[in-house]
C-alpha cells in the first residue's frame, strides 16, 4: 500500500491542513482574523499564484494547489455547515423579537443596495438577470468576517454590535431566496422571469415541507434515541448526518445544498439539542469555512486585476461607498446615532463570503468566465479593507457619544436569549430547587442535563434546558459561562462534577463555582479542583439535623447559627487543607454570647 501511494491525491488536503496548522497561527498570533489567513494562503498557493510558476520551478508543485476541484466539495460542505449553524441562531422567538431591525432595516438594506447595484450593471450593459444576481451578491456583507471581529473586540453587545448583527442576520435569510433563484435560472430554462420565480418557490416550497415533515417525525426522535445511548460519538455522527442529509435532499430537488442545511437548523433552533449540536458541529464548521475561504483566495486571480486595474478598483471603490452611504442612512433612519450608524455601515460596506458562492453559481450560466471572475475580485478585495474599515469608523467615532444600545434598539433579544447570571448544570431534584430560587430573585439561568426525557420535561414546561455534556468547554461557552456569574453543579456522579469544575475553572478563572459533593473525601478533591464551594451532602444533613436539636433543647438562635457557621467553616478548612486556629473560633463564640447576653 505504501509503495503505490500517489501523494498528490492528498496533496490539496494537505496544505489546507498545513494552512490551518501554521499559517492562520501566525496570523492569529498579530491579531490579524483568522480568515485573512485563509484567503492569503489561497492567493499564494493557488493554480493563479505561485502555481503559475510550476512549470519553470518543479518544485513549487507540491506544495501548490493544481486541482481545484479537490477542494471545491470541502469549500461547498462548508457553506452547507455555515447556513447550519446560522440556521441554529435564528429562532422564531428571536426572530419575532427582532422583527423591526432585522426585517425593517436589515431588510431596506438588502433591497435598496441589490437594486441600486442591478440598475447599475443594467446600465452598463449586463442583462437583467445576471445583474439582479450580481447586484444582490454585492448587497450581503461577510457574517463570518463581521461577527468574529466584533466578538474578539467584546463589540457585539454594544449598538454597533446589535445593529451589524441585525442586518447581518436579514441578509443571511436573504441567501435563501437568491440560492434558489440562481439555482432555478442556472437550469437555462427558457421561461420568462415570472415563471422561473414561481417554478423557484414551488420547488423551494415542496423541499422545505419535506424537510420541516423529516425534522418533525425523524429528526427530533432520531436525536433522542441516540441521545439515550450518551456516546458522544454516536451524536456527533447523527449531527454530521442531519446536516449532510438534509442537504442532499434540496440538492436532489434541484437546490442548493447550502438551503437544506439553512432549514434543518432554523428547525432544531427550537430543541433541547440546540447547544449540544453547536458545540459538536462547530469543529467542523470551523475548518471546512477555512477551506472555503481558501478556495475563495484562490479564486482571487492576480491577473485579472493587473489586466484590469482602472475597472476593478474604480468598481471596489463604487462598491464601498455606495453600501457606506445607503447604510449609513438607513441606520439613521431608525433613530440611531451618527456614530453607531457611520460603524455600522462602514463593516457592511464590503460584500461577503456568499457574494462568492452566488457568482460561482451563476458563473457558467447566468455570468460568462470573464464577469464572474471581476466580480469575485471585486468582492475578495472589499473584504480584505473590512479590517480597515472597522479601525476607520472607531477613530472617526472616538471623543463622540459612547457606543451604547440606543433605546430603539431594545429589546433585541428574549430573556431566555439573554446571557445568563448563571448556569445550572444537572436539573434534577436539585438542580430544579436551585432553579426556582433563581428564579425568585429573577435570574435569568441555563440549565443543562444529559437524560434527554428530563430535558423535554422541562422544555415542555417553559425552562431553558438544554441536552448536553457540560464537561466540555465549549458547551459551557455556548450556554453564558463568558458573561455568567456563578455556576452551579448539583449532579451526584463523582467524576462528572469533577471534569465540569475543571473544564470552567479552566475556561474562567475568576468564576464562582458552586458543586454538589457526595462526601468530604469527595469536596476535598472538587476544591482541589478550583470550586469556589463544595458542599457534601451527609455533612450538611448533619448540621440541618444538630441545628434543628440544640433550637429544640432550648439553645439560643443566635448561639447555634454561631456554633453551625464555626462547625461549617472548620470544616470547610479540612477539605481545603487549610490548618484552622483552633482558638479563633472559640473566641468568637464568646464574643457572640457576650453581646447577645447584652441584648437580653
Amino acid at each position: 500500500m505504501a509503495a503505490g501511494l500517489d501523494f498528490s491525491q492528498y496533496k490539496e488536503l494537505v496544505l489546507v491542513l498545513g494552512t490551518a496548522a501554521v499559517v492562520v497561527p501566525a496570523f492569529v498570533r498579530f491579531g490579524i482574523n483568522p480568515v485573512f489567513g485563509f484567503l492569503s494562503a489561497g492567493m499564494v498557493l493557488g493554480p493563479d499564484g505561485l502555481g503559475r510558476l510550476a512549470g519553470e520551478f518543479g518544485f513549487l508543485a507540491s506544495v501548490t494547489v493544481s486541482d481545484r476541484t479537490q477542494i471545491t466539495y470541502l469549500a461547498e460542505a462548508g457553506v452547507m455547515f455555515l447556513l447550519f449553524m446560522i440556521g441554529l441562531e435564528l429562532t422564531f422567538e428571536r426572530l419575532w423579537t427582532m422583527r423591526r431591525l432585522v426585517f425593517g432595516m436589515g431588510g431596506l438594506q438588502v433591497l435598496l443596495t441589490g437594486l441600486l447595484f442591478s440598475f447599475l450593471l443594467q446600465f452598463f450593459g449586463m442583462g437583467n438577470e445576471a445583474a439582479l444576481i450580481t447586484g444582490f451578491a454585492f448587497s450581503l456583507s461577510s457574517t463570518a468576517l463581521v461577527v468574529q471581529l466584533l466578538a474578539d473586540q467584546k463589540r457585539l453587545g454594544t449598538s454597533t454590535g446589535r445593529m451589524s448583527f441585525s442586518i447581518l442576520l436579514m441578509q443571511d435569510l436573504a441567501v435563501v431566496p437568491l440560492l434558489v433563484f440562481v439555482s432555478v435560472l442556472g437550469e437555462g430554462s427558457d421561461a420568462g422571469l415570472l415563471q422561473s420565480l414561481g417554478l423557484a418557490a414551488l420547488k423551494a416550497a415542496l423541499a422545505v415541507s419535506a424537510i420541516f415533515f423529516l425534522g418533525r417525525f425523524v429528526l427530533r426522535p432520531l436525536l433522542r434515541a441516540v441521545a439515550h445511548t450518551k456516546s458522544g460519538d454516536l451524536f456527533m455522527a447523527a449531527s454530521l448526518l442531519v446536516v449532510i442529509g438534509t442537504g442532499l435532499i434540496t440538492a436532489t430537488s434541484g437546490l442548493s445544498l447550502a438551503l437544506g442545511a439553512f432549514i434543518a437548523g432554523l428547525i432544531l433552533a427550537e430543541t433541547e439539542f440546540r447547544r449540544e449540536i453547536e458545540a459538536t458541529i462547530e469543529p467542523f464548521k470551523g475548518l471546512l469555512i477555512g477551506v472555503f475561504f481558501f478556495s475563495v483566495g484562490m479564486s482571487l486571480n492576480v491577473a485579472t486585476v493587473a489586466g484590469n486595474p482602472g475597472l476593478i478598483f474604480g468598481a471596489l471603490a463604487t462598491l464601498l461607498l455606495l453600501k457606506l452611504v445607503v447604510g449609513y442612512l438607513i441606520v439613521r433612519l431608525f433613530k440611531v446615532p451618527h456614530p453607531t450608524a457611520l460603524q455600522t455601515a462602514l463593516l457592511m460596506a464590503p460584500a461577503g463570503e456568499f457574494a462568492f458562492v452566488l457568482l460561482t453559481l451563476a458563473n457558467g450560466n447566468l455570468l460568462d468566465d470573464a464577469a464572474a471572475a471581476t466580480g469575485i475580485a471585486i468582492a475578495g478585495l472589499s473584504m480584505l479593507a473590512t479590517p480597515l474599515l472597522d479601525i476607520a469608523g472607531r477613530r472617526l467615532a472616538a471623543g463622540r457619544k459612547p457606543d451604547s444600545p440606543p433605546d430603539a434598539a431594545l429589546p433585541l433579544l428574549p430573556d431566555f436569549e439573554k446571557p445568563p447570571h448563571a448556569i445550572v448544570v444537572g436539573y434534577g431534584r436539585v438542580g430544579k430547587l436551585v432553579g426556582e430560587m433563581l428564579g425568585q430573585h429573577a435570574l435569568r439561568f441555563v440549565a443543562i442535563d444529559t437524560n434527554a426525557d428530563l430535558v423535554r420535561r422541562a422544555r415542555k414546561s417553559g425552562k431553558n434546558v438544554y441536552f448536553a455534556n457540560a464537561a466540555d468547554a465549549a458547551i459551557l461557552e455556548r450556554c453564558g459561562l463568558g458573561t455568567a456569574k456563578v455556576l452551579i453543579v448539583t449532579m451526584d456522579e463523582r467524576d462528572a462534577v469533577l471534569q465540569v469544575a475543571r473544564a470552567a475553572r479552566s475556561a474562567r478563572p475568576e468564576l464562582t463555582i458552586v458543586a454538589r459533593a457526595r462526601d468530604s473525601e469527595h469536596a476535598k478533591q472538587l476544591y482541589a479542583a478550583g470550586v469556589s464551594e463544595a458542599v457534601p451532602e451527609a455533612v450538611e444533613a448533619s448540621l440541618h439535623i444538630s441545628e434543628a436539636a440544640l433550637i429544640g433543647a432550648g439553645v439560643p438562635l443566635g448561639l447555634v447559627i454561631a456554633a453551625i457557621h464555626e462547625q461549617r467553616d472548620q470544616f470547610r478548612a479540612q477539605y481545603q487543607r487549610i490548618e484552622p486556629d483552633r482558638r479563633e473560633p472559640v473566641a468568637r463564640l464568646r464574643a457572640r454570647r457576650t453581646a447577645l447576653k447584652k441584648t437580653r
